[in-house]
């Protein structure tokens, strides 16, 4: 089976891969950022942006926060599948909440071509004198946020501040909140940072890419056929600019189907013609 997955596997990759072309890249270099406001003393944005950067490839630990139920919440209970993690403070006026009702305009977009329970999304409130589990419940129905697999979680001060620098999200004390990258972190199924998104309204696949490679990838417990699956999934579902959305495009099997029935055709006969030589051989 080994040998069959060598052989199948990166031919498949390579024709899909010319067939439904490149995926559009996601920016992992810190491209699109925006701040609260005028920056205070304390933050630089550059070194914000190193320390972001910094974070990718770091495990995020196993902290405790609380639901807007009230109800305690580990972060291990994520585990199994990615998981986006936006932090914000509900006390904000404009930047937060314009964030968070982009990325929720993103998620649905995510979950339509990729399934509704294919990732989970927190919201988390780094002022934690003020983010409290109300706070949190209020601030999602203000931003009417009521999707499935999305929490807003609110947490004590010493977590903040190890989950804040596990992500490598920067914030401090100003005059007007808080200054801080917005930014939105994908981490994969073992919580470990994948891809840092920048930005109040950031471009949908920089944040549907990494997701997309996520959901739709290849594991060792895959079946062949579970394997041919995903590749095709990972690599035909495409981005359509003009409607800023992503879609399935089913042209690829069509393509596939004439491909394989014209090669099966022409191995046919050659099969056939070497048997026919082969027995005109032996009668000779």
């Amino acid at each position: 089976m080994t040998s069959i997955r060598q052989v199948i596997l990166p031919l498949l990759s390579a024709t899909l891969f010319g067939l439904c072309g490149p995926a559009v890249a996601a920016d992992g270099h810190g491209a699109h950022t925006n701040a609260t406001a005028a920056p205070a003393t304390p933050f630089e944005r550059k070194q914000a942006l190193d320390t972001s950067q910094s974070a990718i490839g770091k495990t995020v630990g196993d902290y405790r926060f609380f639901d807007t139920d009230g109800n305690t919440v580990r972060l291990s209970a994520y585990r199994g599948k990615p998981l986006v993690i936006s932090m914000i403070y509900t006390s904000c006026f404009h930047i937060c909440p314009t964030t968070t009702k982009h990325l929720h305009q993103v998620i649905k977009k995510a979950r339509a071509v990729l399934g509704e329970d294919s990732f989970n999304v927190v919201t988390v409130g780094f002022d934690s004198a003020n983010d409290t589990a109300d706070a949190m419940r209020h601030y999602a129905r203000q931003q009417g946020v009521r999707e499935s697999n999305w929490d807003f979680l609110a947490t004590d001060g010493d977590t903040v501040k190890e989950l804040a620098e596990d992500l490598g999200f920067l914030f401090y004390p100003s005059p007007n909140g808080f200054d801080h990258l917005v930014q939105s972190s994908v981490l994969d199924s073992r919580l470990m940072v994948n891809r840092q998104v920048y930005g109040i309204q950031f471009d949908t696949p920089h944040l549907v890419e990494p997701l997309k490679a996520m959901v739709f990838g290849v594991t060792p417990q895959l079946s062949l056929f579970e394997e041919i699956s995903s590749r095709i999934k990972l690599f035909c579902t495409v981005y359509d600019p003009a409607s800023d959305s992503y879609r399935f495009d089913y042209s690829i099997f069509v393509g596939l189907f004439i491909g394989l029935s014209l090669g099966g055709f022409m191995l046919a006969l050659l099969i056939r013609e070497w048997r026919y030589r082969h027995r005109r051989g032996e009668r000779g």
